[in-house]
């Protein structure tokens, strides 16, 4: 067990530094440059003399491999630099932004794996055999919708046309209740469509016709036997998905105008502000590898044939 765990965190750590280093590459060749856009306002009335002062000490001049090592070593540290056109720590941007999207993308993964579960259930109801093919057709419709564009329509229909949200000061749930459906809606998707294709290929099992042998009602297997077998590709979907809900966040806060990452982000990119950027993106795998560590640790709970054997191999 202590075997796996690590071989899990060393492959986690991997991708983390693959993260940063792709990130850092690609930042460092986009057009632009964050203190020039900042500091060349004739406003401010700097000489090219104190310009160039200023980027020796952002290090913008330095040599790509030297800045790529400070930043990388700085960030282990927990140090994200600073923000050239806020001029605060990074951290600090963060830490006041984050708590604004994660009450946005909690409640929208919740959202979204009560949807999945509501339309599995319904689609295996012996009542509802003849809404069956459509139920299993809404993932794909809710799969090609795009996040902008939900988004756009709840405020349209809910709040425009029914009046039922409104969008000018509204209360701090009112305010969530559209953004955290246009994130759910696309999320619940391939986790209705996996859940669905799971729940047939786990009810031909041997084990489940044992259970209607005895006796079982239809809802008692699916509840007791079929389900629980079900959930294990679920979590390790669930775990995929959270880039997809962070970036589906990050637009929604763009479209219904929340403060959190998507803001900050939406500035950094306006602004080239590089260091912030890399935060935003090093934040996000750090949350893609602590969620698909915690499903890989959860799946042995699950499903005790994935648990090592004691003095086995």
């Amino acid at each position: 067990m202590q075997h796996s765990l690590l071989h899990r965190l060393g492959q986690s750590l991997l991708v983390l530094w693959a993260a940063f280093t792709l990130s850092f590459l690609l930042l460092q060749v986009l057009p632009g440059d964050a203190i020039l856009i900042k500091f060349q306002n004739p406003d401010l009335g700097l000489s090219p003399t104190q310009i160039a002062e200023m980027r020796l000490a952002y290090g913008a001049d330095n040599p790509i491999w030297q800045q790529y090592g400070h930043t990388l070593f700085a960030m282990l540290r927990g140090d994200f630099g600073y923000s050239v056109q806020a001029g605060v720590p990074v951290s600090e941007l963060i830490a006041s932004n984050l708590p604004a999207t994660l009450s946005l993308a909690l409640p929208g993964f919740l959202l979204a794996a009560l949807l999945a579960f509501a339309l599995a259930a319904l689609s295996r109801l012996p009542g509802l055999r003849l809404l069956r093919t459509f139920l299993q057709s809404i993932p794909a419709l809710f799969v090609s919708l795009p996040t902008f564009w939900l988004g756009i329509a709840l405020i349209q229909v809910f709040s425009f046309q029914l009046r039922w949200i409104p969008v000018i000061n509204p209360s701090a749930l009112q305010g969530l209740i559209l953004p955290v459906i246009t994130v759910a809606v696309p999320i619940s998707a391939p986790l209705a469509q996996i859940l669905l294709r799971s729940i047939d290929d786990v009810s031909t099992q041997p084990f489940v016709a044992v259970a209607r042998a005895k006796g079982a009602s239809e809802n008692r297997v699916l509840w007791r036997h079929v389900l629980r077998n079900a959930l294990l590709p679920v979590l390790n979907v669930a775990g995929l998905l959270l880039g997809e809900l962070i970036a589906g966040a990050l637009i929604t806060e763009t479209v219904f105008g929340l403060s959190g990452l998507g803001q900050l982000t939406q500035q950094a990119v306006n602004n080239q502000d590089v260091a912030v950027l890399q935060a935003v993106v090093m934040i996000s795998a750090l949350g893609f590898v602590l969620i698909n560590l915690l499903v890989d640790l959860l799946m042995p709970l699950l499903d005790p044939r994935l648990q090592p054997i004691a003095g086995g191999h």
